[in-house]
């Protein structure tokens, strides 16, 4: 299997209301997938679907043999009368050594805050700490749902060139939902849009132009956003096809003016 984790028409119901509706999707080894959609369109369901958490109703999810995940919550409410100190909750529910637990926060920018409660923390510095937790179970497949929610864009830059340094010296590969325009998309290798259903997926470049992607965020299909900025050095050439997924409820214009 060469894919680390894959979903094959997947469908989820929830309170009796399908959610998501015919979801294929895989992610390979070193990739960064960024499934992007407008709040409500089942991005964290689809989440939790292939981490396990939430069943399918149809449809199966594969994964690779021993595959480690590392997963990173979208919110994480702290009691503020409960005195846990950062390196304390890296080691929850998994026991990590002192050691890693501080090369850690090092490695995501917060080398002295090991105990610093956590109920004193802001928000770039709580997103980095989950970060740091995902990060110690030496995962293969990273699963960050909202990463930067909360974050101003300079945080958000700062995060997903984080996210990308980790990718390069790790291996690992990424998959994180959002709902964020601009910057997430130089920080992705492919980019899915979802609607309770894949409206269309490719390489950030085509996707930011296309007519299913500016519907679905009630964009202009004159382009007046510049949503893709390329930062860094990977060659699309060979990878410049956007993919469409037709759905009786699409309210896209399929046209052929991609780039």
């Amino acid at each position: 299997m060469s894919a680390l984790i894959e979903a094959r028409k997947i469908c989820v119901s929830l309170g009796g209301q399908e959610v998501l509706h015919d979801v294929s999707l895989q992610v390979a080894p070193r990739e960064i997938v960024t499934i992007l959609g407008p709040n409500g369109s089942g991005k964290s369901t689809l989440l939790r679907a292939l981490l396990g958490i939430v069943p399918v109703s149809h449809g199966e999810i594969r994964r690779a043999p021993d595959l480690r995940l590392g997963y990173m919550p979208q919110k994480l409410h702290i009691d503020r009368s409960m005195p846990l100190s950062v390196r304390r909750f890296l080691s929850l529910p998994q026991r990590h050594a002192r050691a890693d637990c501080d090369a850690m926060l090092a490695r995501v920018g917060l080398p002295d805050l090991a105990m610093r409660p956590m109920s004193g923390l802001s928000g770039g510095q709580m997103q980095r700490v989950l970060l740091a937790r995902a990060l110690l179970t030496r995962p293969a497949l990273l699963v960050l749902d909202e990463p930067t929610q909360g974050l101003d864009q300079l945080g958000e830059a700062a995060f997903y060139q984080l996210i990308d340094e980790v990718r390069s010296e790790t291996g690992a590969a990424v998959l994180m939902v959002s709902h964020d325009l601009h910057v997430v998309m130089s920080a992705s290798d492919r980019v899915i849009c979802l609607n309770g259903h894949i409206c269309c997926e490719g390489t950030p470049r085509v996707v930011s132009s296309a007519p299913e992607y500016r519907a679905l965020f009630g964009l202009g299909t004159r382009g007046a956003l510049a949503l893709y900025q390329h930062e860094h050095d990977h060659d699309h050439s060979h990878d410049d096809g956007l993919e469409h997924h037709h759905h009786p409820h699409d309210h896209a214009h399929h046209g052929h003016d991609h780039a």
